[in-house]
């Protein structure tokens, strides 16, 4: 390959070796196994060389030995951990800012900013938020939970007498108040933060997963409370109106983590299941999850931006009084302008395409969930979105058997879960290229693997 002699042409032969590599990864796809191949990385694991290699000898190093050994989580046949795919739009936005290489910033982005802005300004419409809300873009829902529990423990301490400088040390002590099933990630965000999570008053959750709103603990002005909109194995919602208006009496800070489920809001068909999700202190929601923006992608949200920017702000004497800016809501300064995937997500779907794939996977969900149960499987829990839980009472041993078959057939892929004291495996529908006949392969693909658990059972 003939190497140009101008850095910017170097730089756009390898962009378009890359472009189309990828385009060769993304149209065999569908044809390959879900699961990675199992080859060797010692490919990948090289010395580092005295002399560089060209760029062509990298990328196609990546190819040949890095893509086989990928997880087609872009396919439609990858059900795990509520990943999302990445809809043609926001996959070509993503080239394209790798050209402009711009961090999100007024001084080094403009345009990728103003991007960035008017998602936010499109979601927090689309979710019926209160007209003051701001937010920014993080790496995903833990950077995102993180930012919006340090902005509550810095507003309940000032409230309480303790200001922002002082830190926790000498703090007056502050009350964590959460379902029983709250997510890991928030769990960490905690700990992150200094509030730790051992002492969290924990709320029982019914046969759903959703909190108790009529067993939470009395409230006073020292409280976070913690809802979620989606749990992680049920995909249900938490009561958030109830929970608020408790809050609002009591003077507590409601924080609502709702990376996959929050965008139900969005559809007139589910958004009353989210009634008085406007009356929440903060929220959190993921595009690379739901909306199907590519990784990563998190967005912090908050009724009360100016305690947020009093939390997060940065400020150096080089820098100019740029407002509003995303390095004062979150703690990222430098960072990809990952907001403007978002937006071109959007822009792409419009109100009525975003509609049509979030109940297409409410839909899809729902007939898999049938589906199953007709061959024999339990799944107890209603279909609030797009999860589904699922169990063999009779002989729970045989869910994680089944869940290492599938995965190893290559037809699908998906992860064993617990919930409720039950063994079994989740499965979340996720991805816009997911098709009804995906969901009638990995059923079969679920019934074959079960099937051979039992012969090799009875052949033992």
């Amino acid at each position: 390959m003939t190497i140009p002699s101008d850095p910017l042409a170097r730089q756009a032969q390898a962009f378009s070796q890359g472009a189309a590599l990828g385009k060769y990864y993304l149209q065999n796809l569908s044809d390959r196994d879900v699961a990675a191949a199992p080859t060797s990385r010692s490919a990948l694991d090289l010395e580092l060389p005295n002399t560089g290699h060209s760029a062509d000898v990298v990328l196609n190093l990546m190819h040949d030995a890095g893509a086989p050994a990928t997880v087609a989580t872009a396919a439609g046949r990858y059900f795990g951990y509520v990943i999302g795919g990445a809809l043609p739009a926001a996959s070509g936005a993503r080239a394209l800012l790798s050209a402009w290489d711009q961090c999100a910033n007024a001084d080094t982005g403009p345009s990728v900013m103003q991007m960035e802005q008017t998602a936010v300004r499109w979601i927090v419409d689309l979710l019926d938020l209160p007209p003051q809300t701001e937010g920014a873009f993080t790496t995903g829902a833990t950077m995102a939970n993180m930012t919006l529990l340090a902005t509550a423990r810095d507003t309940l301490l000032t409230r309480m007498g303790h200001p922002r400088g002082k830190g926790l040390l000498g703090a007056p002590n502050l009350r964590v108040i959460a379902s029983a099933e709250i997510h890991a990630t928030v769990l960490k965000s905690l700990r992150l933060i200094g509030l730790g999570s051992d002492h969290i008053e924990r709320v029982p959750t019914d046969d759903q997963g959703r909190m108790r709103a009529d067993l939470l603990p009395a409230l006073d002005s020292s409280c976070i409370v913690l809802a979620q909109a989606g749990n992680v194995c049920s995909g249900a919602f938490d009561p958030i109106g109830d929970i608020a208006n408790l809050c609002q009496v009591a003077g507590a800070w409601l924080h609502v983590d709702g990376a996959f489920g929050l965008w139900a809001r969005a559809t007139p068909d589910m958004a009353a299941a989210l009634a008085g999700l406007d009356k929440a202190d903060s929220w959190v929601v993921d595009a690379h999850k739901t909306l199907n923006a590519p990784y990563d992608s998190g967005l912090a949200l908050c009724r009360h931006p100016d305690e947020m920017r009093a939390s997060m702000a940065i400020g150096a004497a080089y820098l100019p009084p740029v407002d509003p800016s995303p390095a004062d809501l979150i703690p990222e300064f430098s960072r990809a302008a990952r907001g403007a995937e978002t937006w071109a997500a959007l822009l792409s779907l419009g109100r009525d395409g975003l509609t049509e794939m979030i109940m297409g996977f409410h839909r899809k969900a729902t007939r898999l969930a049938d589906a199953l149960r007709t061959e024999g499987f339990t799944v107890s829990h209603d279909v609030h979105f797009n999860q589904v839980f699922v169990a063999l009472p009779a002989t729970p041993q045989h869910c994680a058997k089944i869940t290492a078959e599938v995965q190893a057939s290559g037809e699908a892929w998906f992860g064993t879960a617990s919930w409720k004291g039950q063994d079994g495996f989740r499965l979340s529908v996720s991805n816009w290229a997911t098709s009804d006949a995906d969901i009638d392969r990995l059923v079969r693909a679920i019934v074959t693997a079960r099937q051979k658990v039992i012969q090799a059972e009875a052949a033992a």
